[in-house]
């Protein structure tokens, strides 16, 4: 099926990150039309190896394009730097949208020329970050970690609690 004008976005993220992307949306573009998929049963996306991320997100977009998606939003750092090169490539006449790792803007705005980035581990090894430190982080120091148990804290909720403040300070 040929998407049209009237076709939904499809948005879908590996867990619930992507669900404030879908509200920036539904903001900024109050009268689309807007499917969205919680990759639930592989959460979490960063320690899985790169081949698999491509994977998942090869099916979810096939199966959103089933569904007459548009243009897919791909709501996930880790997808987005594992997968939407291969995505572009694989499906050519569908507009992607991924997420840009915020290296650039941070090392714009650095006061003392050092920038911490907390991402998956699998962000950190895509094509996408890498690229991005290349083209706008020349001259800065970036402390990067992966802050195991972090995204299992985010994905349950528990934002504020002594466990997520621990893991944060180790």
């Amino acid at each position: 099926m040929k998407p049209d004008i009237a076709s939904p976005l499809g948005i879908f993220d590996s867990g619930v990150g992507g669900l404030s992307v879908l509200r920036a949306i539904r903001q900024e573009l109050p009268h689309e039309n807007v499917l969205y998929f919680a990759d639930q049963g592989h959460v979490p996306y960063g320690p899985r190896p790169l081949e698999e991320v491509r994977a998942f997100s090869e099916e979810i977009t096939r199966f959103l394009l089933s569904l007459g998606a548009k243009l897919i939003v791909v709501a996930c750092n880790t997808a987005s730097a594992a997968a939407l090169h291969h995505l572009r490539q694989t499906f050519p006449d569908i507009p992607f949208v991924g997420m840009e790792p915020a290296v650039k803007p941070a090392a714009e705005h650095t006061q003392t020329g050092v920038v911490g980035v907390l991402a998956t581990p699998a962000t950190f090894q895509g094509a996408l970050y890498a690229s991005v430190v290349e083209r706008f982080a020349n001259g800065v120091t970036l402390l990067q970690d992966t802050c195991p148990g972090l995204v299992a804290q985010i994905e349950a909720g528990n934002l504020d609690t002594p466990a997520t403040r621990a893991i944060l300070e180790n």
